[in-house]
């Protein structure tokens, strides 16, 4: 007569708990606050706000630049001029104004 042994129920327990804990950190892993969906969220909101800064570099070079023309230092008629008149609202004998 051959006599079953059935498993022991700690070896099947052991390797349940070791499951269970390889799932979890395998989870979070991918999906947790440091996993590597968050990385490429992060990656990507980085592109975007280094594309913002760019962008506000560009503004501020292009203010500077019109500040240092109308700076005592440095003054550029033609944008002193057309300052003028858009503040004045008004036109030179020369221009033609479409509506």
């Amino acid at each position: 007569m051959t006599s079953r042994k059935r498993p022991a129920i700690g070896a099947i327990m052991f390797f349940a708990i070791a499951l269970a804990i390889g799932g979890y950190f395998t989870f979070a892993a991918v999906q947790g606050d440091y996993g590597l969906f968050r990385r490429a969220e992060i990656e990507a909101e980085e592109k975007a706000l280094q594309a913002q800064l760019a962008a506000l570099e560009q503004q501020v070079a292009r203010m500077e630049n019109l500040t240092k023309r109308l700076s005592d230092s440095y003054l550029d008629l033609d944008l002193l001029d057309q300052q003028a008149r858009d503040l004045l609202g008004m036109i030179r004998a020369d221009e033609i104004v479409i509506r």
